[in-house]
């Protein structure tokens, strides 16, 4: 008996030890995922302020026919690239053992896998235009889904950087890429080259960014095949990859139905006005993807519990971030678009303000997707996105016939809330993360979500006409009272004491 209780205090201290220890990793983790996110906001941030600096100039050297075009054949790429791995790169993020045995068999597989993609859809590329209403796009289509050859040679390269949590060489190497794709592309539209002058600027960007990557990775270049290695990365990697390639219809299927349904003009508002509610998934979203995956994938190594600690906190922190940025999209649809693009633009507006529910939902279930797969549940994020695209499909078909392209966008945002977040829910607690925390923290962003939107509907009515006084009065007040009712007045005190320190003593 003394024996017994005499090892009580050891195993006491054994169980301190460990959870020490887990907390330390868990920890690290975290200030690793912190610094890869900040690089990746501030790699996205410079390379949207580019992107949306070269289309307000392609805008006015291109046609809306252009844009339609080319919405067509971003359609064949965007599917193409969802899928173009067989999953490697979630593969190679995830991986338990050493990067070093798995390189040479993934670099095969990725390879094999992308130009077998490529030559199919060189095949298919005019009976896919025709079906998106424009043959036109064809060529496009040949040359812009070539980018998805250097990603396909890149790719165990690429998921090496995110691996290790070196995002600020991945970001540095798209931003170089940029640099070499917007003057090409803005020459080439000078001269008349249409929608080619989107897909040739991608491309060349795509192949020195690709270069960079190899150079940045550090990952010995080598091919093989072990086919028992082989096996085990695409058991895991082909769920996922279903999973990415019902993602890419999801994002792609309406520039089809609706090109199809309504040409290539109705075509280009509806594209313009989703590339605006593309902006944030593009910003935030993609930074928090390219730490999810490696973040949550070492907390799974953990303990069950630390997923669920890490979803209790990334849910409601991802929603507070977005919600703002949907609602005052969603309300100040026209007056964004009329600033931004002109009064030629003005049908896209009431595209957008259902757009931006999308927007929402598309940041959440991302994030879903990307803790399952950081879980080994890729299955479960293949009936996920199956789900969501069954129920959106006909949907988008009726509403584009019904409603034009507002009805499409419609039928988009209804599937979205009914059918996504639902399933998203649901998946997650069948992979068992404790979620019932999360609703409690979601309170408040709600709450501040329904404040912001009443404030700015009803400012509208008072405020003069132009755009830019839309935008500035109505929306200003509708972030001040989100950010009244969301941001903890202990935060509020403690950001007020910061600026109000940053001010001479003789201005105050």
């Amino acid at each position: 008996m003394e024996d017994t209780q005499g090892a009580r205090p050891a195993v006491v201290d054994e169980d301190h030890d460990a959870a020490d220890r887990t907390a330390s990793q868990v920890g690290e983790i975290g200030r690793q995922a912190g610094r890869g996110l900040r690089w990746s906001v501030l790699g996205n941030l410079v390379m949207k302020a580019g992107s949306f600096a070269m289309s307000l100039v392609l805008a006015r050297l291109l046609v809306p026919e252009d844009f339609g075009v080319y919405a067509i054949a971003l359609a064949a790429s965007q599917f193409v690239i969802y899928i173009n791995d067989a999953g490697i790169i979630a593969a190679t993020v995830q991986w338990r053992g050493k990067l070093e045995e798995m390189a040479p068999t993934a670099t095969v597989v990725a390879i094999t896998s992308s130009t077998a993609l490529y030559v199919i859809f060189w095949i298919f590329a005019p009976y896919f235009a025709e079906l998106s209403g424009s043959e036109s796009a064809t060529g496009v289509i040949r040359v812009l889904t070539a980018v998805n050859l250097v990603y396909g040679l890149t790719a165990v390269r690429s998921a090496a950087l995110l691996r290790r949590f070196e995002q600020d060489k991945l970001t540095k190497a798209n931003l170089v890429g940029f640099l070499v794709t917007a003057p090409v592309a803005i020459t080439l539209a000078a001269n008349g080259a249409g929608a080619y002058s989107f897909a040739w600027g991608q491309l060349l960007g795509a192949v020195v960014t690709g270069v960079l990557v190899v150079l940045y990775a550090r990952v010995k270049i080598g091919f093989g095949l072990d086919r028992a290695m082989a096996k085990k990365l695409l058991v895991f990697g082909l769920p996922l990859c279903v999973t990415l390639g019902i993602e890419g219809v999801l994002l792609n299927i309406d520039s089809v139905i609706v090109g199809d349904a309504l040409g290539a003009k109705e075509l280009g508002y509806y594209l313009l006005a989703f590339n605006i509610s593309s902006w944030v998934p593009g910003l935030v979203g993609t930074a928090v993807r390219y730490v999810a995956l490696p973040s949550f994938s070492r907390l799974a190594e953990q303990d069950g519990d630390s997923v669920s600690e890490g979803v209790q906190r990334a849910v409601p922190l991802l929603l507070s971030i977005v919600l703002p940025v949907g609602v005052l999209l969603g309300t100040l649809a026209p007056a964004v678009i009329a600033f931004l693009y002109g009064a030629r633009w003005e049908p896209a507006a009431a595209v957008l303000s259902f757009l931006s529910i999308l927007m929402v939902v598309r940041m959440l279930t991302a994030l879903v997707v990307d803790i399952l797969a950081a879980m080994g549940s890729t299955k479960a994020t293949m009936w996920l996105n199956l789900g969501w695209a069954v129920a959106l499909i006909p949907s988008l078909i009726v509403g584009a016939n019904i409603g034009g392209i507002r009805g499409a966008a419609i039928g988009h945002a209804a599937v979205a809330l009914v059918v996504a977040l639902p399933l998203a829910v649901l998946t997650m607690h069948r992979a068992g993360v404790v979620l019932a925390p999360i609703l409690s923290a979601l309170v408040r962003p709600i709450i501040g979500g329904v404040l912001c939107a009443a404030v700015t509907l009803a400012l509208t009515y008072f405020v003069d006409g132009i755009p830019f006084v839309h935008l500035a009065v109505a929306g200003g007040a509708g972030l001040l009272v989100y950010v009244l009712v969301v941001v903890p007045q202990a935060v509020l005190r403690q950001l007020g004491g910061r600026v109000t320190a940053l001010i001479p003593a003789r201005s105050r």
